[in-house]
């Protein structure tokens, strides 16, 4: 008997961030260079600017929290995410960037 064909694996991305804690409110600001720049009004104390952002972009995307993942730049403003269930062209869409 034949092997059925495996599953596709589901989409996902990565997106570098330029995070800037401490901002009036939380918003999508656009591209700088490669990175995405996005404002947080979380401060970047014990880890609640990474937190907020993470909360932020799983909204911003329409995505459970636990899809959106740091992948790098705990304590950096240049960040690595990584988002489950969305290729990068339909992320960029669903930001409006």
């Amino acid at each position: 008997m034949a092997k059925p064909p495996p599953n596709p694996a589901p989409p996902s991305c990565t997106l570098a961030i330029k995070a800037i804690p401490g901002a009036p409110r939380n918003e999508v600001c656009g591209w700088l260079g490669e990175a995405l720049k996005v404002k947080i009004h979380a401060p970047p104390v014990e880890g609640r600017a990474n937190e907020a952002l993470g909360e932020f972009l799983a909204e911003a995307l329409g995505v459970h929290r636990r899809a959106v993942t740091l992948v790098r730049g705990d304590l950096s403003r240049q960040k690595l995410v990584r988002i489950d269930g969305l290729d990068l062209a339909e992320a960029k869409r669903r930001l409006g960037v």
